[in-house]
């Protein structure tokens, strides 16, 4: 239901009314808008009672009235800031754990007195959780007023923390639940667990002066440049310089400290200046993007160059609602900081902000609370209760949203929806999980290849069509409707010049997992998702660089230089910066690469440009091992759709798929198998991800329908292994985001190689003992073969070459099951793994975590001679014994989850059933992949129809269990080595635009 303009003012009903109006304790922006609904709600002659932990002046200023009430607790936290713009996730949940969880019971006896104290006729929620619970406990209806809600904010918080706190997002989505409706604002974000809502048009404060009298107050004349900085809060370290602005500029400073040292054309204004007015004063907003900046430079029209604000999902809704309508413009942090600001600025005032919707959202939406609060139904009970609960969240959900839950999608939402889940060139999901590619066959005909062949592989021609239309003469006039990324990306390729396109595809890893880095066989199977990489060489002279990019070049006077640019397409799905550009100088020091370190600071720097260390690191590593000189600019296109943080390889598959492209448009000859290598480097020197290599070799070496067998010591590739026609295996997305470079991957790696480590120290303690001297050339013959295995056991290498029978001998009762940093460090010294660092203070599980390599060897060994043995149920029994002992030994590690293991229950219930017939049997083991703690399981089963249907009902049950429909992974493609690299330029009859 959508209300707009209905009058001027809130008519007074025949009583009076008494609200209480919860507001969350995350910024003042909340605050701000609460002011303007709560003032008509006033004039209309009722008294409001807000409760909140913001300071009084932000009412008092607007309102002076004895019918507010200013009630000062903090029942919520919100999101939780390391500074100005980035959001600390695992702080936010720890704080609202403290704030909400611990003190419930106390909150909701205080809350439900106090509402019964005051009479309250209807409580307001923006958007405190507990207030529509207490509301509720009361007997008194309730109703929120937001665009956004904490169990969306708070999921992808959860997914960082893996299992930890994951109560809380259902806790609150439970909460909401109990709320009458919703009053949604534009700029809104998926809210699942409303389902009765009412849109109203912005929520604007006020003008108190007129442009001309602000800018009189404060001293300007009208024909002098106003940018206004507005950032709540100063990022740290920031020093200000007058070249900052452009020439004649001035800059209003809003919260400027007083300690800060200004330059004279920077003003600091006082802390009571009303915002609003400044802003409709001024020429050009600098700022964070939150609901009422937002709000208010669409409706006063003003420019706004935002700085992305990190790990917040409010952000790709408001920042589409302000591009649609030509009102916004992204700066980087990086130009941020360094005061890169006038192509920006320039930018922006050549923009025609031309949002024409309701401003008096404030109006309306008391209007509504008023009918309410005196028993006006604005919506139906059908959908109320347990059936709205019904689609709240309740396991795994990030970014989802029911379909059909909106008859009318603005056109900004749609733009928000689709960055946050599109997949340029990639297959769609289908109603039944399974993915469907739509080719247009028309690629053909746009370009000329001059190298290399497709494959037939309907990813790759999506692809290049995606290619054809960035390079399409039409790009100008759609211009409006494309997402930054593909401006970005049709600005910065040279259409007259020669294209490389490489592939590269994700991995399932059927067996091996965690054990890699202890040198396990491991078997690994390409999936059909890979990554796309199109890269161009280029001379700086002919290099088309985007503004930003090319204003720092001439800012530094040194000429023309190589510069890399990298487009991510996605981007939106994890909240990152679309783009990113540096001068490849920068990889330079001293006529030297830069060190590894450094480049993981540098790209470390802005955590919503990080993902560009796995894509560029690959030119450092190349410069690094190999000596690679770049003079020629680079622009790259990355185009992915292997699902990220689900254990397939996301982030190989583009390292993989980078450095082939590079190396390819470069004539670099690099085998797979040392590309492989080069791309671990680029990961876990410059990422900082502790994995292993068997991601990388997958991606390089894999082959379509078979199994990569590698021993990883390091890398030595056996050969491939066929899958048998009768077998076939799948992926089931838990939902549950998986991190390679997670605290329990991290933890369980490190309790490896302690436990390797002092394996070691007592064989070496065992051979002295059998040898007083220690020499193993005077042993007799009988000795002479159990010495020879203490010694290879003194200097043992991986933990994989140690037998399950000689563990279990000499080493199982050796181990502690856990063991603190500092204890390990105090008698061993160091654990002598290059890519992690013991903590002293934390306690690490080492038996488990040493145990798990050792038989998983065995285990990988079984599956791989199993595979090769005739074909029989005993057979499909034994490899799925095999996956199910090594879900549960992941789980003895610590790295199961609830989600995998129900994935996993389901196929046992399945594979068990008695109410099914012995041919029905289809399915027959599953385990957990990769890092674990969540991501994705492998499910091994016969290559049959009734296999599919069995996949499906387990899809499907999931589902009904979890409210998540997980991802299905099926079928299998070509490494990046197979299908090498295509060369491509725009065929000739084509107009090249520009």
């Amino acid at each position: 239901m959508r209300i707009e303009n209905e009058g001027d003012n809130v008519t007074a009903p025949p009583r009076h009314l008494v609200f209480a109006y919860y507001v969350t304790g995350h910024g003042f922006g909340h605050a701000t808008r609460v002011v303007e609904v709560a003032r008509h709600l006033i004039l209309a002659g009722h008294d409001v009672h807000v409760v909140s932990a913001a300071p009084d002046f932000v009412y008092t200023t607007e309102i002076q009235c004895p019918r507010l009430h200013i009630r000062k607790v903090l029942l919520d936290c919100g999101a939780v800031q390391a500074d100005a713009l980035t959001v600390d996730r695992l702080a936010s949940l720890e704080k609202y754990h403290e704030t909400a969880v611990v003190p419930r019971d106390s909150i909701l006896k205080t809350e439900v007195e106090w509402l019964n104290s005051i009479k309250a006729d209807l409580v307001v929620s923006d958007v405190v959780p507990v207030a529509c619970r207490a509301a509720a406990d009361a007997g008194i209806r309730s109703v929120c007023v937001t665009n956004f809600s904490w169990d969306f904010i708070y999921a992808e918080y959860v997914m960082a923390a893996g299992h930890h706190r994951r109560s809380i997002v259902w806790q609150i989505a439970e909460d909401y639940s109990h709320c009458e409706f919703l009053i949604r604002l534009p700029g809104y974000c998926p809210m699942p667990a409303f389902r009765d809502v009412i849109d109203v048009p912005l929520v604007v404060r006020r003008l108190h002066k007129s442009k001309k009298e602000v800018r009189k107050d404060l001293g300007f004349a009208e024909d002098v440049k106003l940018l206004v900085l507005n950032f709540g809060g100063q990022p740290g370290g920031w020093k200000f310089k007058e070249e900052f602005l452009p020439a004649g500029w001035k800059c209003l400073f809003c919260g400027a400290s007083e300690k800060d040292e200004l330059p004279p054309n920077f003003i600091r204004l006082a802390k009571d200046a009303y915002t609003p007015d400044i802003i409709a004063a001024s020429d050009c907003m600098l700022g964070k993007i939150g609901y009422g900046t937002a709000s208010e430079a669409l409706a006063y029209k003003l420019p706004f160059v935002f700085v992305r604000r990190d790990y917040f999902n409010e952000e790709p809704f408001l920042r589409n609602l302000l591009e649609h309508y030509q009102c916004g413009v992204e700066m980087i942090r990086r130009d941020l900081l360094t005061g890169h600001w006038w192509p920006y600025i320039e930018r922006a005032i050549s923009l025609n902000p031309c949002y024409g919707g309701g401003t008096n959202g404030g109006e309306v939406a008391a209007r509504i609370l008023q009918d309410t609060a005196v028993g006006k139904n604005y919506v139906s009970d059908k959908l109320s209760g347990a059936r709205r609960l019904r689609d709240a969240i309740v396991l795994g959900f990030q970014l989802q949203r029911m379909p059909g839950t909106d008859l009318s999608i603005p056109a900004w939402y749609s733009a928000a929806e689709s960055e946050l889940g599109r997949r340029s060139g990639s297959p769609k999901l289908g109603a039944d999980g399974t993915i469907d590619y739509v080719v247009d066959s028309s690629y053909d005909e746009d370009f000329e290849i001059l190298h290399g062949e497709l494959h037939d592989l309907p990813d790759t021609k999506s692809f290049l069509k995606s290619l054809a239309e960035l390079a399409s003469s039409d790009a100008k006039e759609t211009e409006k409707r494309q997402t930054r990324e593909y401006k970005a990306a049709a600005a910065f390729f040279n259409w007259e010049e020669e294209i490389f396109v490489t592939r590269a595809p994700g991995r399932l890893d059927v067996m091996g997992g965690i054990a890699d880095y202890s040198g396990s066989l491991v078997l690994q199977m390409p999936i059909r998702e890979a990554c796309h990489v199109a890269v161009q060489k280029i001379h700086p002279s002919k290099q088309r660089l985007w503004k930003h990019a090319l204003a720092r070049q001439q800012d530094k006077g040194q000429g023309l230089t190589p510069v890399l640019q990298i487009v991510s397409y996605g981007a939106e799905l994890s909240n990152r910066g679309p783009t990113f550009d540096m001068d490849l100088l920068d990889f330079i020091e001293e006529g030297k690469p830069i060190s590894y370190e450094k480049a993981r600071k540098y790209f470390a720097r802005d955590p919503s440009q990080k993902w560009a260390a796995y894509v560029a690191g690959t030119i450092l590593v190349l410069m690094t091992e190999l000596g690679v000189q770049f003079e020629n600019g680079i622009s790259m296109l990355v185009s992915s759709s292997v699902p990220e943080g689900k254990g397939v390889s996301s982030s190989a598959s583009v390292e993989v798929a980078s450095m082939f492209a590079i190396a390819a448009a470069h004539g670099l000859d690099i085998s797979p198998r040392d590309l492989a290598l080069l791309c671990q480097k680029v990961e876990n020197h410059i990422v900082g991800a502790p994995c292993g290599v068997m991601d990388q070799m997958t991606s390089a070496c894999g082959e379509a329908n078979k199994l990569l067998a590698m021993v990883c010591q390091p890398a030595e590739v056996l050969g491939l292994v066929e899958i048998p026609s009768h077998i076939r295996f799948w992926g089931f997305d838990s939902g549950i985001r998986h991190s390679v470079g997670g605290a329990d991957y991290g933890s369980v790696r490190i309790g490896a190689f302690m436990g390797r480590k002092m394996i070691k120290s007592s064989a070496s303690e065992l051979l002295s003992r059998s040898l007083p001297n220690g020499d193993v050339t005077n042993a007799n013959d009988m000795e002479d073969s159990a010495c020879e295995l203490l010694d290879a056991e003194a200097n043992l290498d991986y933990l994989c070459n140690l037998s399950p029978h000689r563990y279990e001998a000499l080493y199982g009762n050796v181990l502690p099951e856990s063991l603190l940093g500092e204890e390990f460090l105090a008698k061993y010294g160091d654990h002598n793994d290059p890519v992690t660092v013991i903590d002293p203070k934390r306690s690490y599980n080492v038996k488990a975590a040493a145990r798990h390599p050792i038989y998983e060897n065995f285990r990988v060994k079984a599956f791989k001679a199993l595979l090769t043995s005739a074909a029989s149920d005993d057979q499909l029994t034994a490899l799925g014994e095999l996956l199910y002992q090594c879900h549960y030994s992941y789980s003895a590690c610590g790295l199961g989850s609830d989600g995998t293991d129900r994935i996993v229950q389901l196929v046992q219930e399945m594979q068990h059933s008695k109410s099914s017939k012995p041919e029905d049997k289809a399915v027959y083991g599953a385990k957990i992949t990769g890092g674990g703690s969540g991501g994705t399981v492998c499910v091994i089963s016969r290559n049959s129809l009734r296999a599919n249907q069995q996949i499906l009902e387990i899809q499907q049950k999931y589902k009904a269990a979890t409210g998540y429909l997980p991802f299905v992974i099926e079928g299998s493609s070509p490494g990046a080595g197979k299908f090498g690299y295509l060369k491509i330029r725009l065929a000739t009859r084509k107009g090249v635009i520009r």
